[in-house]
């Protein structure tokens, strides 16, 4: 995983529960890492996924009037509204 892409950089403060906390102070100590790293590859990759959860989706079918699947194609948005 490429960490960081951007060369621009913001320090902030996050709450995090005691049991999440561990999990990551432990994963940094078996790889030999500062807590941060773990924390940014940890935000990185949530920020990657709500990215990919926001694309566009497009679906196509045919159905030549024969089932109610084009019906349920056309029936849901192409993608969710922006938050």
């Amino acid at each position: 995983m490429k960490l960081m892409s951007t060369t621009a950089l913001r320090r902030t403060t996050i709450t995090i529960p005691a049991s999440a906390l561990e999990t990551l102070e432990a994963e940094a100590r078996r790889r030999g890492v500062p807590l941060p790293v773990i924390v940014a590859e940890a935000i990185e990759e949530k920020a990657a996924a709500l990215r990919r959860a926001q694309r566009p989706r497009l679906g196509l079918g045919a159905s030549a009037g024969r089932s109610a699947g084009a019906a349920v194609l056309t029936a849901e948005p192409v993608a969710d509204d922006p938050r």
